[in-house]
This record gives C-alpha cells, structure tokens and sequence, in this order.
C-alpha cells in the first residue's frame, strides 16, 4: 500500500457525507431488493424445511437443495433469468431467493429434525396434537438454529445484492459498479454500506432470535447453534 492509498478511506467517508442524498436513495433500493428477495426465501424455505424435520423425512431434499443453491453462482442465475424476466427488479430478487433458499430450508429441517424424540413422545402422551407439537414443543427448540440459516441469508443477500447493478436492479451497487462516475472514494464509500447493512441486519435478527428464545434454552451452550452450511456459530 503507497502513502496515496492510505487517503481512500477518509474520502469514502467524506463521498458518504456529501452525496447522503443519493446514498440514501440507493441504500433504500438496496433494502426494498434485498427485503423482497428474504421474504420470498422465508416463504417457501421455512415452512418447507419446518414440515419435512418433523415428519424426520426429506433429508435428501434439504441437502441437495443446500448444495445446488451454493454451487449456481448468482451471476449466471441472472444471465439466465435476463433470457425469460428480461433486466430488472424481478430477475435479481428471483436470483436471491436461490442464494437464500438453502441455509434456511437446511437449518430449518435440521432443527426440526434434531429435536429430542423423548421430548416429542412426552408431548404427544399428553395429549398435543401434531400442529400443537410443532407450535409448542418443536419450533421453540429449534429457534436458535433456524435463525442461524436465517442470519446467514441475510448477509449473503445484502451483499450479493450488489451484483443487482449489472442487469439494472438498482441499489448500492449501482455506486459499486460504476467507478468512472463515482470514483474510487464512491465505491468504497458504497461498499462500506454495504457492510453496515449486513452487519446492523445481523445484529438485529440476533436480538430478535433472543426475544423469541425460550428462557431456559438462553444459558444453555448449546443453544449457540452453528450454521450447518457454513459452520459459523452465532449467538
């Protein structure tokens, strides 16, 4: 690194500043796209993978959909998309919802399916019926590792939201990608975004995973599940 390098950092900040309007504007369309992308991803992910860990089936389902899902890149899922959605909001969000699909299915079937037999056995005895046993006794133990898939998608959707730029998605990436208009302090500036982004998201979602933790299970070591694709624990 020379000594003119070393002035990148300070301008970023100072281009963040100055040009707060138009980071705003891109950091809400990087929201929107990335919010889009996470709800759709819940929707078919977490009730799918909820439903096969109970009925403790599926696990080549929710292990295959992990491995496609980390293996397609998302640029080519975007190329591939222009062919039929054309360049837009609705091919990115499309190519997303694959990249965030597998952890939260896989943790959810996971945590579902990891769930002490004798735990479920005694619910049943008495008396609970199969959606009581899910609501009650299941989903609540397994809180700490759904979310871990769940936070996981959220930071590799915010930051692979950038790519939105290339087939015109807008957000930060938009700033990202066009260093000839912005500048090196622009795509730094926007890149540190970005990373506040994920991380204040993160840390949101783990006062959330809190809040909907038993209490019992809060001092319990192992309640600090790792994510099983990436291997990473969080609290």
């Amino acid at each position: 690194m020379n000594v003119a390098d070393l002035g990148v950092f300070p301008d970023s900040v100072e281009f963040v500043v100055e040009q707060r309007g138009l980071i705003l504007e891109k950091t809400w369309d990087h929201l929107v796209l990335s919010g889009a992308a996470l709800a759709l991803a819940l929707l078919v992910a977490l009730p799918l993978g909820i439903w096969l860990g109970h009925l403790h089936r599926g696990s080549f389902v929710a292990i295959n959909v992990a491995n496609i899902g980390r293996a397609l890149p998302s640029l080519a899922v975007i190329a591939i998309g222009i062919a039929f959605l054309g360049v837009g909001f609705t091919n990115v969000t499309v190519a997303l919802v694959v990249l965030a699909v597998p952890p939260i299915l896989t943790n959810a079937y996971v945590a579902v399916d990891g769930v002490e037999a004798d735990v479920v056995e005694a619910a049943r005895g008495m008396g609970m019926t199969k959606s009581q046993i899910v609501r009650r006794v299941e989903l609540p133990l397994a809180v700490p590792l759904v979310f871990a898939g769940i936070r996981t998608a959220t930071v590799f959707v915010i930051a692979t939201a950038t790519i939105a730029a290339v087939a015109g998605g807008g957000g930060l990436g938009d700033i990202i990608v066009n260093q000839a208009a912005y500048g090196l302090e622009g795509v730094v500036g926007a890149a540190i975004c970005v990373s506040v982004l994920a991380l204040v998201a993160d840390a949101l979602l783990g006062g959330l995973q809190r809040l909907v933790t038993p209490p019992g299970l809060r001092s319990i070591p192992d309640a600090l599940e790792p994510d099983v694709i990436t291997g990473v624990t969080r609290r």
